[in-house]
């Protein structure tokens, strides 16, 4: 019995939402394999949904973590901010149950979303709203983060070379 070995993830830096979408179609279009777990449609509905939370607002933090949240954004939050625009996001880091999506999903309608709040995004002149763990942001830095995180994601997807 044969096990199939998992591709190298791709490095990845994007300079633009238009990147972003981009390489979601891209790999919607050629096909890919998987580094890690997530297929293209739970990627995408992620990113679409984390993309949105800083020009919608953020979903409530449950009344027991409000002070750890709190405690984190006003000690370290700003330091965890600089080191993700750094250096990136890292593998295996935890996030909101409500932005993992179940697999096997409409690709084709998730890169569709990701498309569509990507140009909401760009097209936003109103304020960031302060993130729960990094605090106040301006557009650019919220964008920053958003291209970082689309990078990580996306790097675990890895375009067919046929």
């Amino acid at each position: 019995m044969s096990t199939a070995i998992k591709p190298e993830r791709r490095k990845l830096s994007f300079a633009s939402l238009d990147e972003v979408v981009a390489d979601a179609e891209n790999l919607l279009a050629k096909g890919y394999d998987r580094a890690a777990n997530w297929d293209l449609a739970q990627v995408c509905s992620h990113l679409a949904e984390w993309m949105r939370f800083p020009i919608d607002g953020f979903p409530k933090v449950p009344l027991v973590l409000r002070p750890v949240f709190w405690l984190m954004r006003v000690t370290v939050g700003k330091k965890m901010r600089t080191k993700i625009l750094t250096d990136g996001f890292d593998a295996g880091g935890r996030t909101m149950p409500q932005t993992v999506f179940q697999p096997g999903g409409d690709a084709t309608a998730a890169v569709a979303k990701l498309k569509e709040v990507a140009e909401r995004f760009k097209a936003h002149t109103g304020p960031i709203v302060p993130s729960p763990l990094f605090g106040p942001m301006t557009k650019d830095e919220a964008l920053q983060l958003q291209l970082k995180h689309c990078a990580h994601h996306l790097s675990f997807l890895v375009p067919k070379t046929t």
